[in-house]
């Protein structure tokens, strides 16, 4: 209450004087009719000090001009009623002597320190005044994005506070107005702004913006700018650091890809379409470079329909017009284009069509050599692709990787599939010379001692007995040679297919082995061979290392697909790195573009899976003449 009482005695906008004369005559009149009471039942030693409470009630309030007049009102009504004597403005002394001067100096002292008290209030509110204007400057200045769109609310909030309309806040610097005055707003030496004043504002309003309100909206608006500044910075670090992201998040998912070793079409698909979203362009082809053209083999388009592409895959494109993907061929570098109004060709007719105004190619290097280019097209007229050229580096790189990836792979796969191939050749070739060469020889050799045994004349048994031992052993050594090679390439196989040979292998197995084996068609004759050639392996090493009581096979067709399994009861624990031909298997499977599989726990027994993909059609195999005369020969 009493903090209230003295904020409204002490306000900055004075009463009306008429008020304040008429508070003056109040107080005396009251003081006087005051004094008169108390000096009837006291003593008037203290009386004069009731008539300065008025004198400091106006001096706060109205100022120490008015308090000074009413200082002398008082000491007059003083004089008048309380001095003797009473009544009158005589005295029997002279008055110098009087408690008046006492009066009169403290009273003045009183006023003075009452209108000090009320300056020294006012300029306490204006600087409150200001700190509040200045906050809210900067609430209004520091919290926004443009700071061109801030400075009018601004003005008006200036205006408003201070009591000056039209003031106005820029940041160009101005030419002085006729009729207003252009205040320059510097820091440290550099023009941040302007404040305009104009015609009509009082003078100590522009003292007081000069003086006081200046350093604050100079520092106000250099702060505004440095935060509009940092602002772009920012923003354009928060955009870069988005394209990064999408960048990196866009390169994994090529290189996942190119480490899964999908196909090129579908690769070079994805990185067109992961190149064009990044890029935002129209248009994106991966070509490769070949004898007078260049040939697609990867677009994407945002107007592709369907598989439709506004640049078909395969299609083949001129390298002797002026293109992008001709400069690149020449420079070994990343190009730019940006016109093809005047240019003529193939080319040209299909980017007029398509309406692309710019583009930019990066070479694409496999092993040191140019393999091709990647080419991003725009449609806008405006400048596209900053950067386009190293941006688009990072991503060719990853598809000359998987191209490298890719002829790594095919050169090993023909690798491999060059030895198994001669493998099966030296089989072949082994088993067709034991059975033309020595398998002939020892059957003529055995018709010709029997020949001779028939010759033999009756008394000499004995040359007889021995002679026809030696048939036998001889008949011996034919078998064992038959049965030798029939394991190098059983006839069997060539003759009836995989279900005869399967069946074949299980009555030669030392082991109960239990078939399930559905019809198949015959199959090309290097997928026979493997599969037959995988359950031979396989059989063999269940019989020597698995301690197996059974086995059982199944042989069927999956889809497009044909699927061997083998399975033991065994001791299991069998790896490819014990050198069990697990790896010769898996090479021939893998040959074919199969899969061999084995799940083999100790004590759990062994699971070998083969899967080969049959994408030839199915043969018809005729037994040839070699066959019939391989069956039919004997001793």
């Amino acid at each position: 209450m009493r903090e209230r009482l003295l904020s409204l005695l002490l306000r900055t906008k004075r009463p009306p004087l008429a008020a304040g004369v008429v508070c003056g005559a109040l107080c005396i009149a009251a003081e006087a009719l005051l004094s008169l009471f108390l000096e009837r039942v006291t003593s008037g030693d203290f009386l004069g000090g009731i008539y300065l409470l008025g004198v400091l009630l106006v001096s706060v309030v109205w100022g120490l001009g008015l308090g000074l007049a009413t200082l002398a009102g008082s000491a007059v009504a003083f004089t008048y009623f309380n001095l003797p004597p009473a009544w009158s403005l005589s005295s029997e002394t002279h008055w110098l002597w009087t408690p008046l001067p006492i009066f009169l100096l403290v009273g003045l002292v009183i006023s003075s320190i009452a209108a000090l008290a009320r300056s020294l209030n006012i300029q306490a509110d204006d600087r409150r005044r200001e700190a509040d204007l200045a906050a809210q400057l900067a609430h209004i200045l520091l919290r926004t994005k443009d700071l061109e769109a801030a400075l009018p609310p601004a003005s008006r909030l200036l205006s408003r506070t201070l009591g000056a309309p039209d003031l106005e806040l820029r940041l160009e610097e101005i030419p002085e107005e006729e009729d207003g005055e252009a205040l320059p707003l510097t820091e440290n030496g550099a023009r941040v702004g302007t404040l305009v004043l104009p015609a009509g504002v009082p003078e100590p309003v522009r003292r007081r913006l000069r003086e006081r309100m200046a350093p604050s909206l100079e520092a106000l608006l250099r702060a505004a700018r440095d935060r509009e500044k940092t602002e772009v910075v920012l923003a354009s670090s928060r955009d870069e650091i988005r394209r990064i992201a999408r960048e990196q998040a866009a390169l994994r998912r090529v290189a996942t890809l190119v480490a899964r070793g999908i196909s090129s079409a579908e690769l070079f698909n994805a990185v067109a379409f992961e190149m064009g979203s990044l890029m935002e362009a129209d248009h994106v082809a991966i070509s490769r470079y070949d004898p007078g053209h260049v040939t697609v083999l990867g677009s994407w388009s945002w107007r592709d329909a369907g598989t439709e592409k506004v640049l078909p895959l395969g299609s083949q494109w001129p390298l002797n017009e002026v293109s992008v993907s001709s400069a690149v061929l020449e420079t070994g570098r990343p190009m730019r284009r940006v016109d093809y109004a005047q240019s003529v060709g193939k080319i040209a007719t299909w980017a007029k069509k398509m309406g692309v105004t710019s583009a930019v190619g990066s070479p694409v290097v496999v092993d040191g050599c140019l393999w091709g280019v990647m080419i991003i097209f725009s449609s806008t007229r405006e400048p596209r692709f900053e950067g386009g050229e190293e941006r688009m580096m990072d991503f060719t790189e990853l598809v000359a990787t998987a191209i490298s990836n890719a002829q790594a792979r095919a050169e090993l796969a023909a690798s491999r599939a060059r030895v198994v191939a001669a493998a099966d050749e030296t089989r072949r070739r082994i088993e067709r010379d034991l059975h033309d060469g020595a398998q002939q020889r020892l059957v003529s050799l055995g018709l010709e001692l029997r020949a001779v045994e028939a010759g033999v004349p009756p008394p000499m048994t004995e040359l007889r007995g021995r002679l026809s031992h030696a048939v036998q052993g001889l008949t011996g050594v034919v078998d064992d040679l038959r049965e030798l090679s029939r394991g190098i390439h059983p006839a069997i196989l060539s003759k009836g297919g995989l279900v005869p040979a399967l069946k074949a292998l299980a009555r030669r197995s030392a082991l109960p082995v239990e078939l399930e084996l559905a019809s198949v068609p015959r199959l090309p004759e290097r997928v026979e061979v493997a599969v037959y050639y995988t359950a031979a392996e396989a059989l063999t090493n269940v019989v020597k290392h698995a301690n197996a009581s059974v086995v059982h096979v199944t042989l069927g067709m999956a889809g497009a697909a044909l699927r061997l399994s083998i399975r033991d009861d065994g001791d299991g624990g069998a790896d490819y790195g014990k050198g069990s031909g697990l790896i010769g298997l898996r090479d021939r499977v893998e040959t074919l573009g199969g899969r061999l599989r084995i799940m083999s726990s100790v004590g759990a027994g062994t699971s070998l899976s083969v899967t080969i993909p049959i994408v030839m059609t199915p043969i018809v195999m005729v037994p040839t003449r070699d066959d019939a005369d391989r069956d039919a020969a004997g001793p």
